[in-house]
């Protein structure tokens, strides 16, 4: 059944129309002799729909069914005048209750109360719709898995195919993995401290790292790490990995909602050390804060931050002001508002240790998402962040979403790569694993 808006003209319509209809049933049952026609065309309506939630094991109950709704018999009687759709209905709604998911049992049982056939018939249907649904999702849900699986293999061979005619097709994805994996030695390098620092460069940690005894990265983590590096993509800075174009428009979906909530965290971190903890306490106060950064960061690129926290600075200065205000406390001194202005606006700097911190951390938590060991570290949200929470955890979902189908697909595809990248020493092989 399509569904309409509300209040659009589609939907009064429908309701007219839906209201005309039961209207007239309940004047050919309530005539004298009644006229059950369109009645029986209900019924018939109802026993197709109960067929079609049968499971094809459900013979017993397929035959239940077609004695009890048998159409010649109830034309018999209708035209004996010995109709009884009250009778009918409550055979119907058992067989509903044998047949809807547990959390429909209670809107089943409460169809029993109803005492006008005509109304009966009707929520009858409504849920029968319901619960077709409900018997679409459940397919769906049962299938997903196996459709899943033959989409990730025709996407698979199609990029082969592609392969086969042009072998240089995974030149920018080669470029992208060993960039990732210079950054992970590097990283590992740091970390440890064993590698010599000779070189600033990842590459020359990189190649050090090939060339001498330091543990190599595991292909998933060199992976997760190029997966994480896209979320800092500059344009025209390298060009985007082959296997991800298809997913660059939803990636970079992702980076700048990553980059606004870098900003919104990082204004009300400034504003909560200029105001403490009293002033931020109050009822509303963080939430008129981030909508309001929200609103004048929406839509624009990282590149114009500068300008917006601008108007964002007078725009957290006026709220503050109020609130005070509101409060009964004294405003701030002109020296402390200069201060808290100019603390906002440095956040435009790229370099700015507060924005850099958020950062930090938003990525962190967002690497759990990639992470296959990561699901369980999502609990303990980073500290600074508890404001953007609920707008983190769906860009994290989004995040992961995308990146699973990715590594699904070409996933064989970058073992083979990083095999060459991490080992250029091994033999080469031919064949395609899956990471």
């Amino acid at each position: 059944m399509v569904n309409f808006p509300p209040h659009s003209l589609e939907n009064r319509v429908k309701e007219t129309l839906h209201k005309a209809f039961w209207d007239r049933l309940k004047k050919q049952i309530s005539a004298s002799p009644p006229d059950y026609t369109q009645a029986i065309q209900l019924l018939q309506e109802i026993k197709e729909a109960l067929l079609l939630l049968l499971l094809p094991q459900n013979s017993q109950l397929r035959s239940q069914i077609e004695g009890v709704l048998d159409l010649e018999l109830i034309r018999q009687e209708a035209e004996h005048g010995a109709l009884d759709i009250h009778g009918l209905s409550t055979s119907i709604l058992s067989t509903m209750a044998m047949l809807c998911a547990p959390f429909r049992d209670e809107e089943v049982q409460g169809l029993q109360s109803l005492t006008d056939p005509v109304e009966l018939l009707r929520e009858i249907f409504r849920v029968l719709d319901l619960m077709k649904m409900d018997m679409l999702n459940f397919t769906i849900q049962n299938l997903r898995p196996y459709l899943q699986e033959c989409y990730v293999q025709y996407e698979q061979e199609k990029f082969q195919k592609i392969l086969d005619k042009l072998p240089n097709s995974l030149d920018n994805t080669t470029e992208w993995l060993r960039r990732a994996a210079a950054a992970e030695v590097s990283a590992s390098s740091l970390q440890s401290q064993s590698c010599p620092a000779t070189s600033s460069s990842p590459d020359a940690h990189f190649q050090g790292a090939v060339n001498s005894n330091t543990t190599v990265p595991s292909a998933m983590s060199v992976l997760n790490r190029g997966y994480m590096d896209l979320l800092c993509w500059e344009p025209g800075q390298n060009e985007y990995p082959e296997t991800l174009l298809l997913d660059q428009a939803r990636l970079q979906e992702v980076q700048a909602q990553v980059n606004q909530l870098t900003i919104i965290a990082a204004v009300l971190l400034v504003t909560s050390g200029v105001c403490g903890s009293t002033l931020f306490d109050s009822p509303g106060f963080i939430a008129r804060l981030k909508l309001v950064t929200k609103v004048l960061l929406e839509g624009l690129s990282s590149i114009r931050y500068e300008e917006a926290l601008q108007d964002i600075s007078d725009q957290v200065l006026q709220e503050v002001s109020r609130t005070l205000s509101q409060l009964g406390y004294p405003a701030f001194t002109s020296e402390k508002c200069t201060s808290l202005k100019g603390q906002i606006r440095s956040i435009a700097d790229k370099g700015n240790a507060v924005r850099n911190i958020i950062k930090q951390r938003i990525h962190l938590f967002l690497s759990l998402f990639i992470s296959p060991d990561g699901q369980k570290s999502q609990k303990d949200f980073p500290k600074g962040l508890d404001a953007i929470q609920e707008e983190l955890q769906e860009v994290g979902h989004r995040f992961r979403s995308v990146t699973y189908h990715n590594r699904q697909v070409f996933g064989p595809f970058y073992s083979a790569i990083l095999k060459k990248v991490l080992f250029p020493e091994a033999e080469p092989d031919s064949g395609r694993d899956s990471m």
